[in-house]
């Protein structure tokens, strides 16, 4: 049957670029997206590679139903898994004086709520050994001055990892966060040449990250034995100078 990944967000962006390296390597993919089917029909032709199975799913993080939409899914095809990345997020850029509490806590949910109890209800159906990566964010670690609500959320996605290690001992499952910088996924791509000349300008290698480069530090962590408990920060040097 060979390993199985779940991702979360898997079918564009980081997700995908993690998706692509890890089907390279051999995993069977199972991934999730929020709502668009093309995109994910798309993604699902350009990563198959010999010999793995690419599934999709729509399954939206801001939802609380998709927690069991997953868990039902894995356990009707009898699917364990050998590693789940916790990529799928959302932002809120609503200027703090009219950022209203439901779209503080629509952040919350997508960011941490709901990894924390996706994970719960899938923990039972991870192979011994297996490995957990959250995607965390540089802005969790650096202010960020766009979104309060993104900014906290990863935050606590970074202490997450740290205090879920001993509560998923009895498991044997490992866990860690990527913090990725500036990545030069679509979204970062539509910025205007100034905005990127800027970030560039605080990054000491002077460029965005491809999503390959990330996606390889992904791998890393998956088939690493001895990580854990780590958030890795991949920034190219952000604010050097």
């Amino acid at each position: 049957m060979g390993k199985y990944v779940l991702i979360t967000g898997g079918t564009k962006g980081i997700g995908k670029a993690v998706a692509s390296c890890l089907g390279k390597s051999g995993y069977n993919l199972i991934l999730t997206y929020a709502s668009d089917t093309a995109t994910a029909e798309k993604a699902c032709c350009e990563l198959q590679y010999p010999g793995i199975q690419v599934l999709t799913l729509q399954a939206d993080v801001s939802e609380r139903t998709s927690i069991e939409v997953i868990h039902r899914y894995l356990t009707e095809h009898d699917i364990h898994l050998d590693a789940l990345v916790l990529n799928a997020g959302m932002t809120c850029r609503e200027p703090f004086e009219t950022l209203l509490p439901e779209d503080w806590e629509r952040v919350f949910f997508a960011n941490v709520h709901f990894p924390v109890f996706l994970l719960q209800k899938v923990v039972g159906l991870m192979n011994k050994g297996g490995s957990i990566v959250f995607t965390g964010s540089l802005m969790g670690i650096q202010p960020h001055s766009v979104s309060l609500a993104y900014g906290v959320t990863k935050s606590a996605v970074h202490a997450l990892v740290k205090n879920l290690v001993k509560f998923l001992v009895p498991y044997e499952l490992r866990v860690n966060a990527v913090a990725p910088g500036f990545v030069d996924t679509e979204w970062q791509k539509t910025k205007p040449a100034e905005i990127r000349r800027n970030i560039e300008n605080k990054v000491a290698l002077g460029r965005f990250c491809d999503p390959d480069e990330l996606a390889e530090v992904y791998k890393m962590l998956i088939v690493n034995s001895y990580l854990n408990g780590e958030v890795v920060v991949v920034d190219g040097g952000y604010s050097y100078k």
